[in-house]
């Protein structure tokens, strides 16, 4: 529960929420994706055996670190574990046991129900970059990022048609003390879109406030799951207090986490796709397993984060073919356990959202589609390994995410697809743009950009001669100019308000 005097119930306002909501702009947000395609399977059923025998000794004779954790020490103890110190040896089948608990499939609410989320099955839902400690425009560079940054990511991901979800740390606004920068992030969310958003993960009493926010915000959970959080393994094979802690708040409270190794291969995991899927799995199926120990029922996502590495310089390397592999067999493992599955993203490794970006992301993008990923963290903004959020690649990939939505349709094949009737029209050596059947669909035929230049040379050149990162900066400018506050109760936005300046009030400073 919330500090004394911290939690305020929220009276009236609805009449004026009401009156909000009729004068609102509506932002047109894609329902999320529902594939019409099958999924590219990398594996047969023979090495899906060989990786499940392998992790499951994994967890059985070399086990997995719980460290400064007692109570997590305990439910392993009491589960049947062979608890060692901090090392917990999990018997052949007993994680696989509990993992069963896990919903296949479930909803997360938003405040705007219009805005609800599934996850699972065969769905897709996309969310902005999460966690970069730099921003990057056009006009001033790479530098540290803001909270006005990351009120302005927010925005861009609420105005943005492709996106579903909202995200969590969208970049880490380093003006804002280490202690307290969750509760303006998670206030940005809240009272600037009204898409589904993650909660804070840093510290336990931080997923705490998480929690006591939202209940201010949806007038009290009741079990219901408004939010997703991304929970860290700290591979190989060991499991910290913070992120454990924070998980152990979330599924107390019936909220998603996302148990994600953070696999550099080579350096975290092996070099080669079978040992680092080895790896993966018995790290989820730990982490998996544990969050059913703190409330069997409570909704998880296995993630998969995995990139190799450049062996000359030590980077890690991302749109490789080895890290496509490990998502397309991951997409498998988290199938074979049913759970929904969160991996890919727009990953790159260049500093600019430039040719090498673009390959990458490309490849990233469409690995993730067709892997069936469930949760897409990261989808759009990544730059740098992950170390900057950029402008400019935040809208060019946002744009690029109609794609992954067109492909998922899949091909139609209805009378009118067909198109039989057009073909006898226009007959040999006719052309198809005046045909009934054109002008009857041309309006939705194909997707189209919203971005990208198709004009001739003469009129680009006149325009000024744009590049794609020039063409994004001004998309930037044009949608933070539109965007307009979506309506909140304003009783709940007092009420958020009061308990951000009375947490932060409460404690001092810290940059640590």
């Amino acid at each position: 529960m919330a500090d004394a005097g911290i939690q305020r119930r929220v009276r009236g306002g609805g009449g004026a929420a009401r009156r909000a909501e009729r004068s609102a702009v509506s932002i047109e947000t894609a329902r999320f994706i529902e594939r019409n395609i099958p999924n590219f399977e990398i594996l047969n059923d023979e090495a899906l055996e060989i990786i499940e025998y392998n992790a499951e000794t994994v967890l059985e004779e070399i086990g997995v670190n719980f460290v400064e954790n007692p109570k997590a020490l305990e439910r392993w103890r009491e589960a049947g574990a062979d608890v060692r110190g901090e090392r917990v040896h999990i018997p052949r089948g007993l994680a696989r046991q509990l993992c069963s608990t896990a919903p296949q499939r479930f909803t997360q609410e938003a405040r705007n129900p219009n805005r609800n989320v599934e996850v699972g099955g065969k769905s897709l839902v996309l969310a902005p970059v999460y966690g970069p400690p730099f921003v990057r425009d056009l006009a001033g560079g790479r530098r540290y990022a803001t909270i006005a940054d990351f009120r302005n990511f927010v925005k861009l991901g609420y105005m943005s048609k492709w996106l579903h979800h909202s995200g969590g740390t969208v970049c880490e606004p380093t003006d804002v003390a280490v202690n307290k920068r969750h509760l303006d992030m998670l206030l940005a969310h809240m009272t600037l879109s009204d898409k589904p958003f993650m909660g804070s993960v840093t510290e336990p009493e931080r997923a705490q406030d998480s929690i006591d926010m939202c209940e201010i915000l949806f007038g009290g959970l009741n079990d219901r799951t408004v939010m997703t959080s991304l929970v860290n393994i700290n591979s190989p094979l060991t499991f910290d207090a913070t992120m454990m802690g924070a998980l152990e708040v979330y599924a107390a409270n019936n909220q998603a986490s996302i148990v994600s190794p953070f696999i550099v291969g080579g350096a975290m995991a092996p070099v080669s796709v079978a040992g680092t899927l080895t790896q993966v799995m018995a790290e989820v199926l730990a982490g998996v397993a544990y969050s059913q120990l703190v409330r069997a029922g409570s909704p998880v996502i296995m993630g998969a984060f995995v990139t190799s590495i450049d062996m000359n310089s030590g980077a890690p390397t991302f749109g490789t073919p080895e890290a496509s592999q490990i998502t397309y067999g991951a997409g498998q493992i988290a199938r074979r356990l049913k759970l929904p599955y969160r991996s890919g993203g727009s990953f790159c490794g260049s500093k600019l959202p430039d040719a090498q970006a673009a390959y990458e992301t490309a490849n990233s993008l469409n690995t993730a589609l067709l892997s069936g990923v469930n949760f897409m963290l990261h989808a759009c903004g990544w730059l740098e390994g992950g170390l900057v959020a950029s402008y400019e690649k935040f809208v060019m990939d946002a744009d690029q995410l109609g794609i992954l939505h067109k492909l998922a349709e899949g091909v139609a094949m209805d009378a009118d697809s067909q198109a039989m009737d057009a073909i006898r029209e226009v007959g040999p050596g006719g052309h198809y743009l005046g045909c009934a059947h054109t002008q009857a669909n041309f309006k939705n035929a194909f997707w189209r950009s919203d971005l990208l230049d198709y004009k001739p040379f003469e009129t680009w050149d006149e325009e000024g001669a744009r590049d794609t990162q020039v063409l994004a900066a001004a998309r930037v400018a044009k949608q933070l100019r539109d965007y307009q506050q979506p309506a909140l109760d304003p009783a709940i936005n007092e009420a958020l308000n009061d308990f951000v300046a009375q947490k932060k009030a409460s404690v001092p400073d810290s940059f640590m």
